[in-house]
């Protein structure tokens, strides 16, 4: 029981994380957006200061191979005119400047490789990043509108006022014509006083002309209308 009642308040905590993290996307992506591009900065800190060693020991291997082939060429001469002893001294030197320059040839190639890695590295990171920007704004148009759309199913959707209106607009189509009622109710009231045979005859000219009937008034508004 207690393992099920675990596993229903887990299913229900996971909902509520998924629910808040579709509620706040856009800035759970902007914060692992700013992050990513302070990682970067990071990194290029990092490479700045390989760099900066990289070069201060290649200037040192330089120096060392200008002091060796100084040494070298005086040693050379030393033997040449038979100072043995300088010469020896010369040669002495000349081989532990070659072990600090392996030494530091090594360190330079290290620092070389650590410089390549980690300058590819935040080249990837950067056009990572460019194109997390660019889908930002791309995201950002499109939770507008996902949250327009929400709030117009809101309003209209789930309302009855848009119902109530379109019922009130049919009411008022099929409601009838009161000129034209007033009409017909002349019409009716007219043959059974048998006005209409009376009307007839005076239109056509068999005894006096009878007077306006409001049936004529109202025709004349509807033309003037």
């Amino acid at each position: 029981m207690l393992a099920l009642i675990r596993t229903l308040l887990d299913g229900a905590s996971a909902r509520a994380e998924d629910g808040l993290r579709d509620r706040f996307v856009i800035d759970l992506l902007a914060q692992r957006i700013r992050d990513a591009e302070a990682g970067l900065a990071a990194a290029k800190q990092t490479l700045a200061s390989l760099i900066v060693r990289q070069r201060a020991e290649q200037a040192g291997l330089d120096q060392l191979d200008r002091r060796h082939a100084d040494l070298e060429i005086r040693t050379v001469s030393a033997l040449a005119a038979g100072i043995n002893g300088l010469a020896e001294t010369g040669a002495a030197a000349i081989a532990e400047l070659e072990n600090e320059r392996e030494v530091r040839r090594a360190t330079v190639q290290s620092l070389g490789e650590k410089t390549l890695r980690m300058r590819v590295s935040v080249e990837r990171a950067h056009r990572r990043i460019i194109d997390l920007n660019q889908g930002m704004i791309s995201a950002r148009a499109i939770d507008a509108e996902r949250k327009a759309q929400s709030r117009l199913v809101r309003s209209i959707g789930h309302s009855s006022s848009l119902n109530d209106a379109e019922e009130l607009l049919a009411r008022i189509k099929g409601a009838s014509d009161p000129f034209e009622e007033a009409g017909i109710l002349d019409e009716i009231d007219g043959e059974l006083r048998h006005d209409a045979i009376r009307d007839r005859l005076a239109d056509a000219g068999h005894g006096p002309a009878v007077k306006v009937r409001t049936r004529d008034v109202l025709e004349r508004l509807k033309t003037i209308n």
